[in-house]
């Protein structure tokens, strides 16, 4: 088979062997499929470290913060099984999976620019239409961020091999940190550079939005690189490298059914995912109102020791990042695949002590190692979650058991969200409290990896 006649695209840099499924793949050719995640990923960073932040900034009750929370995983419940699907069929002059990216890029970029602003015009604190437009902007973006997000992810089970398959999941997950690096300490830099870190009550302060609006900036310019970079493969080249039979006919199957028909390891990992997007669910909710009462000594969102932690919630966010990347570059890109389940367990236990140390850790500094932990954890339960469940596929329906996969990401985070309504109020409101309960989670879901039977690799 013939190359194509661009050398920087990625299908030009590959070893072809067709008697051995997928080529392998130059390490160029990995870093141009998954370096986008690094834009993507300062989307999801802001969101995630800023958003509560934001919420209480406006007037949102304490008590009430686990709605607005709801929003995002269920706009990803509903968005990336259904890209998954329909890219599974999209076969055009710009490839399968990349169409979607260029919808949702630049949707994404606006609805970042217009989230910081939720404050702004003129609704006043705590006003129903305040919250009301900051709930769905925070919807629409999280619907966007995902349309991004699902290429990035399918193309890695579109044309990476199971033996570059443990580098590629973490070399995207590393970039994907290293997003979270610039969005979570832009805040804090910015306010350094002279950028007000306070504002008039209910507005969110200048540092905030301006590290929005870069995101937004880095958003797009990064999944315009993977665009320009990325070349699919075409469907015969699909079929062969999957051996699937081109002359087959392959049905229009639901969703539905194939949930029905899923692999065990779809059940058995998204059992084990349950515990652990519990836990990140309250860290992403309760981390600066946490840090706050901890450190500060305030519960009050409008003070401005307040601001200060989440500002320095943006730091150990950016230092949980740091953790991350280095834990992937040096480790978990290496790891064998009989390996999966121990660093997978390893992982989760890494990241509830870092959770209930939280708890116990009254300085700024002291917060560190913690957050270090929690950024192992982060790395390794994503990159081994993915990896154990997509030993299990075949190229047939690919994108949309990987949409579908992410139901066991977002459903944990929306079950968190509903019971801190029963849970916060029976703990005495107490968000360093909601952070222990996170840790907990994580060290149940070490034990519940033992539920796993991978279908190429098994460790004990």
């Amino acid at each position: 088979m013939q190359a194509t006649d661009s050398d920087t695209k990625v299908k030009a840099s590959t070893e072809v062997d067709v008697n051995k499924g997928l080529p392998k793949l130059k390490l160029s050719a990995i870093f141009a499929m998954t370096f986008g995640f690094f834009g993507i990923n300062m989307a999801f960073s802001l969101q995630s470290s800023q958003m509560g932040r934001i919420f209480q900034t406006i007037g949102a009750d304490p008590t009430k913060l686990g709605f607005f929370f709801i929003l995002p995983p269920l706009a990803g419940m509903v968005v990336q099984p259904l890209i998954g699907k329909y890219s599974d069929k999209t076969w055009n002059r710009f490839g399968r999976r990349m169409p979607y990216l260029m919808i949702g890029a630049p949707i994404a970029a606006l609805v970042m620019i217009l989230l910081p602003n939720a404050g702004s015009f003129g609704f006043g604190y705590g006003s129903l239409l305040a919250l009301l437009f900051g709930a769905f902007t925070i919807l629409f973006m999280d619907l966007s961020s995902n349309v991004c997000m699902q290429p990035f992810k399918m193309i890695i089970g579109d044309m990476v091999n199971e033996d570059q398959k443990d580098m590629a999941w973490s070399w995207q997950q590393s970039f994907s940190n290293l997003g979270g690096v610039f969005a979570t300490i832009a805040p804090y830099v910015l306010t350094l550079f002279g950028i007000s870190n306070i504002a008039p009550k209910g507005q969110v302060p200048n540092s905030v939005k301006l590290a929005f609006y870069i995101g937004a900036g880095i958003l797009l310019l990064t999944s315009l690189y993977t665009i320009l970079s990325v070349k699919e493969y075409n469907p015969t080249e699909y079929d062969l490298y999957h051996d699937i039979d081109p002359n087959e006919k392959k049905p229009d199957v639901s969703l539905w059914h194939l949930v029905k028909v899923a692999p065990k390891a779809f059940w058995e990992v998204s059992f084990v995912q349950l515990f652990a997007w519990f836990a990140f669910q309250y860290l992403w909710t309760y981390s600066t109102g946490a840090i706050a009462d901890n450190v500060w000594h305030t519960t009050n969102p409008a003070s401005a020791g307040y601001q200060a932690a989440g500002n320095w919630y943006g730091i150990l966010t950016c230092i949980q990042s740091v953790a991350a990347v280095l834990w992937g570059m040096l480790l978990l890109s290496r790891t064998k695949a009989t390996q999966r389940k121990l660093w997978y367990r390893i992982g989760l236990v890494m990241g509830g002590v870092g959770f209930i140390m939280v708890f116990f850790t009254h300085s700024q500094m002291g917060l560190i190692f913690p957050f270090c932990l929690i950024g192992i954890s982060y790395l390794t339960m994503q990159t081994q979650a993915f990896s154990l469940f997509t030993e299990s596929l075949d190229g047939t329906n690919e994108g949309a058991y990987l949409g579908l996969f992410n139901c066991g990401i977002c459903l944990p985070q929306i079950i968190a969200s509903v019971a801190s309504f029963a849970i916060f109020p029976l703990i005495g409101q107490s968000m360093p409290g909601m952070i222990v309960l996170g840790g907990i989670s994580l060290i149940l879901g070490a034990f519940a990896v033992s539920v796993i039977h991978p279908a190429l690799s098994e460790t004990k």
